[in-house]
Order: structure tokens, then C-alpha cells, then sequence
């Protein structure tokens, strides 16, 4: 295991949409544990793989509620609203104000292949959200009403 260098926007790899993952195998794992740790020494909410330059579809979502691997997500439901600040491992010094569904219902494959169904709401839906979002080559800078700086 080791830890991965995170892009930075504005680097394009990151407004890229990824490719299904249609291998579980070492190589996978391996990229699985490196994020894991990637996202444990930036002390983050959540990881996708284009933010270590890997076009694949895989997240990572660790909250209170628990530590996600997400391969393949898709988002099958959301409910109400919230608002909010969110801040992104490749946008450094920055956050800003972003509403997005407060419960989502999203499928998932394991590092098996085996396939999952979350439901989550509250901050964990944001942070499964945001990660997807990635997947799809989208930064929450797009979606936020506001961006400032951290000294703000």
C-alpha cells in the first residue's frame, strides 16, 4: 500500500468521465488500498479514483457512518435537499456552498464484484455524491453558489 499523488485542478483529467471497472482483481485491490491510504493521510471525507489520475469508476466515502469502497456506483434514488459547504482533496484552500439530495439510494459493486445497495443520507449522501460526481468528470465548483477561500 502506498499513498498517491492527489491532481489538482485545473488538471483535465479531472473533468473526464471514467470507465466501468470490469476487472476485480490485485491490480484493483492495489488501487483500492493506495486510495484508502491517499484518503486516510489527507484526512478526507472521500477519494475518486481520476483524483489519483485513474479513469476508472471507483470512490471511496469514509464518514461517521462508516468506510465505503464504491465500484461502478450508480445513483437509483434521491430524496429532500440539503445545503451546504463542501471542500475537495483537489481543491485545495477552497470551499464552497452546494445543495444536493439530503438521502440517496446508490448501487455499488464490492472489490469482488459482488453488488451492493446503500442508503445514506445527511453528510455521508453529500460525500457519496460528491464522489460520483467525479466519476462523471464533474468538481463541486461547478455546482457551488459560492467559492471562498479558507482564510474567509
Amino acid at each position: 500500500m502506498a499513498k498517491r499523488l492527489i491532481v489538482q485542478v485545473p488538471d483535465p483529467i479531472l473533468a473526464k468521465k471514467c470507465r466501468e471497472v470490469d476487472k476485480f482483481d490485485e491490480r484493483l485491490w492495489t488501487l483500492l488500498d493506495d486510495m484508502k491510504d491517499t484518503l486516510l493521510d489527507a484526512n478526507g471525507a472521500g477519494l475518486a479514483a481520476p483524483q489519483v489520475a485513474v479513469l476508472k469508476r471507483v470512490a471511496l466515502v469514509d464518514t461517521e457512518d462508516g468506510f465505503y469502497e464504491l465500484i461502478n456506483p450508480v445513483i437509483k434514488s434521491m430524496k429532500g435537499e440539503q445545503t451546504g459547504l463542501e471542500g475537495c482533496l483537489s481543491v485545495k484552500g477552497k470551499y464552497g456552498t452546494v445543495t444536493r439530495a439530503n438521502d440517496v439510494t446508490v448501487i455499488a459493486q464490492d472489490r469482488y464484484g459482488k453488488k451492493h445497495t446503500y442508503k445514506v443520507s445527511g453528510f455521508t449522501a453529500r460525500a457519496f455524491q460528491h464522489e460520483i460526481d467525479h466519476l462523471d468528470g464533474i468538481v463541486y465548483t461547478s455546482k457551488c453558489s459560492d467559492l471562498m477561500d479558507d482564510e474567509e
